[in-house]
């Protein structure tokens, strides 16, 4: 009776079974000895479609990328594109939060971080935004997003009632953990607001002169 095939190697199964392996256990849990142990293939032969581990990674990170909503820009105006563009890509990385670290570098080489930056470089000009502006902007967006993602400020204190006597401004600091999705949710929606409304009033003060 013949044996049956193991599945074909690709570079899609790498990718899945990579970004599986940071979503569960990190980006120190990635390397080609362990990813080859979980696709059951030996290390060498992911060698046939990435050169290196940074390749895998850069991958995952792009394939995260992948999954934001772009359609909006073209679609909607701008400020109404950029907030809705910023709140999916923020729901992408709360979804993978292990590779934020990476996507917080910028785009590098991978052709979705690219085509991100494209989009919204593009859609800041076509509004009427000078390059250097757009740039400036896609810049904050970055910082917002990506910043926002990189770790709970909630969380950040501890929750030790005693450690605050001494700080009585923080005194209610230890109930933060309990409320910390509330707390970062409604800091990055605040953020959000604050920049877009800045934004657009900054663009009517110019059209003004």
């Amino acid at each position: 009776m013949a044996r049956p095939r193991q599945a074909l190697l690709t570079r899609e199964r790498i990718v899945a079974a990579a970004s599986a392996l940071v979503d569960a256990e990190g980006l120190d849990a990635l390397s080609v000895r362990r990813l080859a142990t979980e696709l059951g293939v030996q290390g060498p032969s992911l060698y046939n479609h990435f050169a290196t581990k940074a390749e895998i990674v850069d991958a995952v990170a792009d394939a995260v990328v992948e999954q934001v909503d772009l359609s909006v820009f073209g679609r909607l105006e701008w400020h109404e594109a950029l907030r809705a563009w910023a709140k999916a890509y923020h729901a992408v990385l709360a979804e993978h939060p292990n590779i934020v670290p990476v996507l917080a570098q910028g785009p590098g080489r991978r052709p979705a971080g690219l085509a991100m930056a494209e989009a919204v470089f593009g859609a800041l000009v076509d509004a009427g935004w000078p390059p250097a502006r757009a740039t400036h902007i896609g810049a904050l967006m970055r910082y917002l997003v990506t910043g926002s993602a990189l770790g709970s400020f909630a969380l950040g204190f501890d929750i030790d009632p005693g450690l605050y006597d001494q700080y009585p401004h923080l005194h209610r600091a230890p109930l933060l953990a309990a409320h910390h999705e509330a707390v970062d949710e409604g800091a990055f929606e605040l953020g959000l607001d604050l920049m877009i409304s800045g934004l657009m009033a900054r663009q009517e003060i110019g059209a003004r002169r």
